[in-house]
């Protein structure tokens, strides 16, 4: 067997969190989605069946939780520092693709969200 490529992948995690632009928004917080997908050979762990060679998504989450807790003005810079942190985090990810969703943002327009997407390779 070859596999080709492999990743994780966390979906929609949720977090209320202060970003923005307008003060009001870092103070009163909202609510976010984000998503992540990490590319590691994972073939390691497809034969040993063991977390230790396998990219942990529990640390995963926690390192998204940690960036999540630190207010910024921009989605930008939250994805960045989120990807920042995976690679150093993570040595065997290779590239990694995270999006963040501002739900329900104060634009004055209906909508579900505006988000953020970066792809990121080491």
């Amino acid at each position: 067997m070859t596999i080709t490529q492999s990743s994780i992948q966390l979906h929609d995690m949720r977090f209320y969190a202060y970003h923005g632009v307008m003060e009001q928004e870092r103070r009163v917080g909202g609510e976010y989605l984000v998503s992540l997908r990490v590319e590691a050979d994972l073939s390691r762990p497809v034969v040993s069946d063991a977390v230790e060679d396998t990219v942990n998504y529990a640390a995963l989450y926690e390192v998204v939780a940690h960036e999540m807790a630190q207010p910024s003005k921009l989605l930008e810079h939250v994805a960045g520092r989120i990807g920042a942190r995976v690679l150093e985090a993570f040595p065997s990810v290779e590239a990694l693709s995270i999006r963040i969703m501002k739900c329900n943002p104060p634009m004055g327009a209906d909508s579900m969200g505006a988000s953020v997407t970066l792809n990121i390779e080491r």
